[in-house]
């Protein structure tokens, strides 16, 4: 019998660490459309960012694959710590896939960029995009190497993103107000940089579900957060 019980573990450990692979395989695959899209942006590139979006449904492919093998585990009876590393896998999945979706919706808005004059906030969004992809991928090798630590940094880091998404808003209110022409690109770009906002948020969801995988016993220390861009948004 602990031949057998073995086994199973064995078989189990084994799985798990296929998940994992494809897990950041399809965190790769994010994060690699993301710094993408920041390029195709940059550099006005039409067909590129055409290309991009379709790349899109490759990251939604992998989720589907990567729930079907969560479930096949669950199904299994696992134990607490099994239910633990079911759940966050499932959590982190739906994540980078979010991600993976902004990435293509900034795509998507640079074709529309492309055809009005370029506003100098360009780089700022980049920037931010910069700061966005540093978080993601600091959370992914959090889940790779579990370490709680580094989640609690890019926990904590977000307010940095927060804070860089709050200039850029009210710069580009400031731009729509000094010339009504600057409108319609302003407007896609705010869209853009709450999507990249989102996507640190994402980011910061994955680090948080290491946590909870490696700790769940502990509860998270409170997180400062910049909200200031909503407050200034709302009516």
């Amino acid at each position: 019998m602990p031949q057998i019980s073995d086994h199973i573990l064995q078989s189990s450990n084994t799985e798990y660490q296929r998940l994992t692979n494809e897990t950041l395989k399809m965190g790769e695959m994010a994060a690699s459309q993301l710094e993408a899209a920041l390029d195709v942006v940059e550099r006005r590139d039409t067909n590129a960012a055409e290309r991009l979006i379709m790349n899109d449904e490759a990251i939604d492919q992998l989720e589907a694959i990567i729930s079907h093998d969560v479930m096949q585990l669950a199904l299994r009876g696992p134990m607490a710590r099994d239910l633990r590393e079911i759940l966050a896998t499932i959590r982190i999945a739906s994540d980078i896939e979010r991600i993976g979706d902004y990435a293509a919706n900034l795509a998507k808005r640079s074709t529309v960029l492309n055809a009005v004059t370029p506003v100098p906030q360009v780089a700022s969004l980049r920037n931010l995009g910069r700061l966005v992809v540093e978080q993601f991928r600091m959370a992914l090798d959090s889940y790779r190497t579990n370490d709680t630590e580094l989640a609690l940094k890019v926990r904590d880091n977000d307010k940095n993103i927060d804070a860089a998404y709050t200039s850029l808003f009210r710069d580009l209110l400031t731009y729509m107000m000094e010339d009504p022409r600057n409108i319609t690109p302003c407007t896609h770009l705010q869209f853009m940089a709450k999507n990249l906002e989102r996507a640190g948020d994402h980011a910061t969801n994955i680090a948080e579900n290491v946590w909870f995988r490696e700790k769940s016993e502990h509860p998270l220390p409170p997180r400062e957060k910049d909200d200031s861009a909503n407050t200034t948004a709302a009516p």
